[in-house]
C-alpha cells in the first residue's frame, strides 16, 4: 500500500516571481524530513549565501541533538529515563526546551504532550518510512494508562530525570517551530531586513518582500493547491498541523500522526488546524505548537482552548464546515477551491 509521506502544508506563493530575481535570493534543502526554502529579499547574493549558510549549519546542529528516533542528545535522554536514571551534563538548552514544552503540555490541559512518544513509535512513526499497522486496542491501553506526562520530568542544574520511565519524549511538534525562531535571530544578527523562512509548512516572516508583504498560502488539505493566501507580517508566524502530511490507509481508515494523548489513537475528522501567531520571541514555536490543541480537542472545546493559550487566529478545515476566528477570516482571501466547495464558513466570535 502506497502512502503520501508530506505536503507542504502552508507554502509562499508564486507571486515571489513577480519580482526581479536579483533581488531575491532563494535557497531549498532538506532538513528534519521535510523541505526548508530560505527567501531574502535586497540583500547581495553573496551576503544572502552566508546568512543562509548560518542559518542551514544550525538547523542541521538541532536536527543532530532533538531527533526523536535517531541517536541525539534527546534519544540519550530517552534511554536514560527508560532505564530509569538520571540524565546528567545536560545542555542548557535542552534544559530550557524541556521546561518551555512543559508549560505548554500544562497550559494545553495536556492535549500538545511531548511525552507520548512510546505511542507515535508503535504508530510506526518514528521512522522515515512507515507502512500501515492493525492497531491492538490492547497495546494501546496499556500504553495510554502509563500515562507519560512533562510533570514527571524534573529537572536539578543540570540533570534531568523522571518518575516514570514511560516518558518518551518527541519534540516533533516543537522542534520545527524552535528552528524557526533560531533561524530568525540569525538573520538578523546578520542584519537581513527582509527574508521568509519556511519549515515544511511552518513559516516566520522578516521584514517584507519589497514594496509589499510576504504572502503565503493556505493548503487545501484534500488537493494539491492553496484554499487561502494571507499576507505575513514582519515577525508573525503562521504553522499548520494536518492529517495529510504524514499518515496511512488502513481498511478505508485514515491514520495521522497526529496523536490524541487519552485515547492513544490518531485523531480522525479534522483534516487541518491552522494558526497565525503575532511577533513574540517564541512566534515560531508557539506556531508549531498551538494548532496541536485544537487539532486534538473536542469541537465544543475550541473556543475554551484557544481563550486559554490566546490564540487569536485560527482556521480549521473539516469534513462539511470550515470554521475560523474574525480575525482570522478578516486576514486571509479564500480561493475557488472545488475540493472544497461543499464546505460553508463559520466564525467564532
Amino acid at each position: 500500500m502506497r502512502f503520501i509521506k508530506f505536503f507542504f502544508i502552508v507554502f509562499t506563493l508564486c507571486f515571489l516571481q513577480s519580482c526581479s530575481q536579483t533581488s531575491l535570493y532563494q535557497s531549498k534543502h532538506y532538513v528534519f524530513g521535510t523541505i526548508v526554502d530560505i527567501s531574502i529579499y535586497g540583500e547581495s547574493d553573496k551576503k544572502a549565501e552566508e546568512a543562509t549558510q548560518a542559518v542551514l549549519k544550525e538547523f542541521t546542529r538541532l536536527h543532530n541533538s532533538l531527533h526523536a528516533w535517531k541517536k541525539s542528545d534527546l534519544t540519550d535522554l530517552n534511554e536514560s529515563i527508560a532505564k530509569n536514571k538520571s540524565y546528567r551534563n545536560a545542555s542548557a538548552e535542552l534544559i530550557e526546551i524541556i521546561k518551555e514544552v512543559k508549560l505548554l503540555e500544562h497550559a494545553s490541559g495536556h492535549l500538545f504532550n511531548p511525552a507520548i512518544g512510546e505511542l507515535i513509535d508503535y504508530w510506526g512513526f518514528h521512522q522515515d518510512e512507515f507502512n500501515p499497522i492493525h492497531p491492538d486496542q490492547s497495546k494501546i491501553k496499556i500504553l495510554v494508562e502509563r500515562n507519560p506526562s512533562l510533570d514527571q520530568v524534573r529537572i536539578s542544574g543540570s540533570t534531568i530525570s523522571s518518575t516514570n520511565p514511560h516518558v518518551k519524549i518527541d519534540l516533533g511538534g516543537y522542534a520545527k517551530g524552535y528552528a524557526l525562531d533560531r533561524a530568525s535571530k540569525i538573520l538578523r544578527d546578520y542584519h537581513i531586513k527582509n527574508a521568509l523562512i519556511n519549515i515544511g509548512g511552518n513559516i516566520i516572516a522578516i521584514g517584507q518582500h519589497g514594496n509589499k508583504p510576504w504572502r503565503v498560502g493556505i493548503q487545501d488539505p484534500r488537493g494539491s493547491q492553496a484554499i487561502a493566501k494571507l499576507d505575513l507580517l514582519d515577525g508573525w508566524a503562521i504553522g499548520t498541523s494536518g492529517d495529510y502530511q504524514r499518515y496511512f490507509m488502513n481498511d478505508g481508515v485514515r491514520y495521522c500522526h497526529v496523536i490524541h494523548p487519552f485515547t492513544g489513537f490518531p485523531v480522525q475528522d479534522v483534516y487541518s488546524v491552522t494558526v497565525l501567531i503575532e511577533p513574540a520571541q517564541n512566534a515560531g514555536a508557539l506556531s508549531d505548537v498551538l494548532s496541536k490543541p485544537l487539532f486534538i480537542g473536542k469541537r465544543e472545546d475550541r473556543r475554551a482552548i484557544a481563550e486559554k493559550l490566546n490564540i487569536r487566529h485560527y482556521l480549521i478545515i473539516e469534513d462539511k464546515v470550515i470554521s475560523a476566528t474574525q480575525t482570522m477570516a478578516d486576514r486571509i482571501q479564500f480561493l475557488d477551491v472545488p475540493s472544497q466547495k461543499k464546505n460553508h464558513l463559520e466564525i467564532t466570535r
